[in-house]
C-alpha cells in the first residue's frame, strides 16, 4: 500500500473516531469516506488521493485570493516571529492599529471605529450588544429588540442565532435570546401573489418598497421605543442569494432614521470584494450605522472578524469611566491582522475589485445558460456570489417537498457535484439551491468549468425526479 493510501486510511479512521465536524450528518460517513482536503493551489483544492476540485464556494464564502498565496503565508510567519500573540484588552499592537485605520478608510461614511473579533458570528453578537449598550447610555434603555429577515443566517452563537431566520437551525437550541423579530426577505422570484401581475411578473421597485415597509410595520407593532437595530445582508445568503430590489435599502434607511433604529449591514460574506466592492453597502448605495464582517478579510488564511461602527456609536464610550464590557481573547490577533494587511495589499496591487466588476457579467451569463434545464427555476446574485434555485416544475415554480429535497440534495447532488470535481453547496434551508462563491481570481475558464459540471449533474438530477 502506498504512503498516500496509508495516510488516507489513517486519516479516515481518526476522523471517524475523534473529529466532530461542523454542521455534519455523521451517519453519512459510517459507510463512506470523509472527504479530506490536503492542499490548495489557485482556485483548486486536492484531496488525499490527489483528486482536484474547483473550489466554487471559496472554502465557505471565504477565499478571495485563491489558495497557496506565498505573500499571505510569509506575512503570517513574519508577524509570528516578531509577536505571535497579545490581546487588545487595554493594550494594542501595530498590525491591529494599522488594519483598523485601513478598514476605516475603506468603510463608507463615518464608520471609523473597528472592533475586532475572531469571526463573523462574533461580529454580529458584538453589534447587538453594542446597540443595546449604546441606547442605554443615551437615555433610551428600552431599545433592545432586533429585526432581521426570514430565512436569513447571521451566526450560531445564542444572540446571532436568535437573529437568524431559519427555524430548523434554532429549534434544538431554544430558548434563545428573546426580542428578535422577522420581516420578509427580498426573494422576488417568490414574491407574494398580490404583488404579481396577470402575467406573473413583479415590479421590482414596488416589491422593494413593500418589503422595506414591513420593517416599519414591525417597529410600530413592537413599539419604536423598544427596537434597537435591523440586521440585513446586502445580498442575503440563505435561501440562495437574494439581491435587493431597486430602492429597498434607501427606504430601509429612511425608516431607521425615522424611528432612531440602527441599520446593521451584515457583510460577513458580502464584504471585501465578493460583490465587486470593499463593502456591499457601497454597491447598493446605502449608509449603515454598523457593518459586521469577517471571512474575506484575510481570504481565510487566518481567522478574523470586524465590527465597524460609526463615530456616533463610539461617542458615549469616550466619556468618564464608561466601558464596552465585551471582547474576545483572539479578536484582532497579531498574526491575523498582519495577514489581513497583506490581503488588502494584494487587493490594491492586483486590481481585485476591478477584476470582479469586469467579469461578473460574464459569470452570470455563463450560469444563465443553465436556465434551459428543466430543474433550474432561477439564477440570481451579484459579483462572484450566486444561487441557482431548483424546482420540480418551472412553469408553476413548484418546489420539492421535504422528502424529495432530501433525496435530491443529500441523496444525489452533494456527492455527484463533488465527484464531478466541483466543490460548492447544495442547500435547502429555504427552497433547494446550489450556491456558488468562487475565489475572486477566477476567470472565464473557471466559469465554463463550473457550468459544465453543473449542466452534467443537474441534467442527471432532472432525469431522476
Amino acid at each position: 500500500m502506498s504512503i498516500v493510501n496509508d495516510t488516507h486510511a489513517a486519516l479516515q479512521a481518526a476522523a471517524r473516531d475523534h473529529l466532530w465536524m461542523h454542521f455534519t450528518r455523521h451517519s453519512t460517513y459510517l459507510d463512506q469516506d470523509v472527504p479530506v482536503i490536503v492542499r490548495g493551489e489557485g482556485a483548486y483544492v486536492y484531496d488525499t488521493r490527489g483528486r482536484r476540485y474547483l473550489d466554487a464556494l471559496g472554502g465557505l464564502f471565504v477565499n478571495q485570493l485563491g489558495h497557496g498565496r506565498a505573500d499571505l503565508v510569509e506575512a503570517a510567519a513574519k508577524q509570528a516571529s516578531r509577536l505571535a500573540f497579545f490581546p487588545l484588552w487595554s493594550y494594542a499592537h501595530p498590525t491591529a492599529i494599522q488594519l483598523a485605520e485601513r478598514i476605516a478608510g475603506y468603510a463608507p461614511g463615518a464608520l471609523n471605529r473597528v472592533f475586532f473579533t475572531s469571526g463573523g458570528g462574533e461580529a454580529v453578537e458584538s453589534a447587538w450588544k453594542l446597540a443595546k449598550n449604546y441606547f442605554k447610555l443615551v437615555g433610551k434603555p428600552l431599545k433592545h429588540k432586533v429585526i432581521s429577515r426570514a430565512i436569513a443566517y447571521h451566526g450560531t452563537t445564542h444572540g446571532a442565532l436568535s437573529i437568524t431566520g431559519l427555524p430548523g437551525l434554532k429549534q434544538q437550541f431554544e430558548p434563545l435570546v428573546p426580542s428578535a423579530f422577522r420581516v420578509p426577505n427580498t426573494n422576488i422570484y417568490r414574491a407574494p401573489a398580490f404583488l404579481q401581475g396577470d402575467d406573473g411578473g413583479v415590479d421590482g421597485e414596488e416589491f422593494g418598497r413593500w418589503a422595506a415597509d414591513q420593517v416599519a410595520v414591525v417597529i410600530e407593532n413592537e413599539g419604536p421605543d423598544t427596537v434597537a437595530a435591523v440586521f440585513l445582508e446586502p445580498v442575503q445568503n440563505a435561501g440562495g442569494c437574494f439581491p435587493p430590489p431597486p430602492g429597498y435599502f434607501q427606504r430601509v434607511r429612511e425608516i431607521c432614521d425615522e424611528y432612531d433604529v440602527l441599520l446593521v449591514s451584515d457583510e460577513v460574506i458580502c464584504a471585501y470584494g465578493r460583490l465587486g466592492h470593499m463593502f456591499g453597502a457601497e454597491r447598493y448605495g446605502y449608509q449603515p450605522d454598523i457593518i459586521t464582517s469577517a471571512k474575506g478579510i484575510t481570504s481565510g488564511y487566518a481567522p478574523l472578524g470586524a465590527m465597524i461602527a460609526s463615530d456616533r456609536l463610539m461617542e458615549p464610550f469616550l466619556q468618564g469611566d464608561t466601558t464596552f464590557a465585551h471582547g474576545y481573547t483572539f479578536g484582532g490577533h497579531p498574526v491575523s491582522t498582519a495577514v489581513a494587511m497583506a490581503n488588502f495589499d494584494a487587493f490594491e496591487n492586483e486590481g481585485v475589485l476591478d477584476h470582479v466588476r469586469a467579469n461578473e457579467t460574464a459569470f452570470l451569463s455563463t450560469l444563465d445558460k443553465l436556465r434551459d434545464l428543466p430543474i433550474v427555476g432561477d439564477v440570481r446574485g451579484a459579483g462572484y456570489f450566486y444561487g441557482i434555485e431548483l424546482v420540480k416544475d418551472k412553469e408553476s415554480k413548484e418546489t420539492f417537498d421535504e422528502a424529495e429535497s432530501e433525496r435530491l440534495l443529500r441523496g444525489f447532488l452533494s456527492k455527484a457535484l463533488f465527484d464531478a470535481g466541483l466543490y460548492c453547496r447544495a442547500d435547502d434551508r429555504g427552497d433547494p439551491v446550489i450556491q456558488l462563491s468562487p475565489p475572486l481570481i477566477c476567470d472565464q475558464s473557471h466559469f465554463d468549468e463550473i457550468h459544465s459540471a453543473l449542466e452534467t449533474v443537474l441534467t442527471e438530477a432532472a432525469n431522476l425526479i
